[in-house]
């Protein structure tokens, strides 16, 4: 995949791309802040390089503080075909909430301090990339606290809220019957009943996924 990372600690840029690149992906840019980060990906788009996947930090020059995801919700509008993952020490709520409703595909929130594993990672930026979601529980949590309308989820069982909210992180069927100790297909029956409850029919085909998450967010 191609790669565009937005970090302005040196540092952590050049480890990102060291990261990336050891595993065969391409990091076709690297900026520092958040204008650049716009001007670059409007400048690959002229070219008809558009990357697969923006890499953002949330808190870049010039004021540091939230440049970063400000750049990322724009290209959300701009470039929705771009997947942008949003990889911080913060969660701007606000904005998070503005970046995980204005499209149902290729999105993702981690938390820096809380990413454990370099595969999880890199598995997180793949998979944003290809158009799924990837979301820190903790932001999940933080957006979920914010809100007080949880009438749209009251049909749903505690388990079915676990199965959901387990979605909403970015895991599979599989990792969450690894993670609940269940089979496969006791979770397929849980998610086929959550879209039932939720009112998302068989004819919104493979989005039905997203749009539960996105229901559950801005509940």
């Amino acid at each position: 995949m191609r790669v565009v990372i937005a970090e302005d600690s040196v540092l952590l840029r050049e480890g990102l791309t060291r990261l990336l690149t050891d595993r065969g992906h391409e990091v076709v840019a690297g900026v520092g802040d958040g204008d650049a980060l716009i001007k670059t990906v409007d400048d690959l788009a002229r070219e008809e390089q558009l990357p697969d996947v923006v890499v953002a930090d949330v808190r870049m020059p010039p004021t540091h503080t939230d440049e970063g995801v400000r750049a990322a919700v724009q290209l959300r509008k701009s470039h929705p075909g771009v997947g942008v993952l949003v990889l911080s020490q913060y969660v701007e709520e606000r904005y998070a909430t503005e970046l995980l409703a204005g499209s149902s595909r290729g999105v993702g929130y981690l938390l820096k301090d809380r990413v454990a594993e370099v595969r999880e990672f890199v598995d997180a930026v793949v998979r944003v990339a290809q158009g799924g979601t990837a979301l820190d529980p903790e932001v999940v949590a933080q957006l979920l606290g914010r809100s007080r309308k949880q009438d749209v989820l009251a049909g749903l069982t505690p388990r079915e809220r676990e199965v959901l909210g387990l979605m909403a992180e970015g895991r599979t069927n599989s990792a969450i019957a690894r993670q609940l100790v269940v089979s496969d297909g006791a979770v397929e029956k849980h998610v086929s009943n959550i879209f039932l409850k939720l009112g998302l029919s068989p004819s919104d085909g493979d989005h039905r996924r997203v749009l539960a998450v996105l229901t559950y967010l801005k509940s």
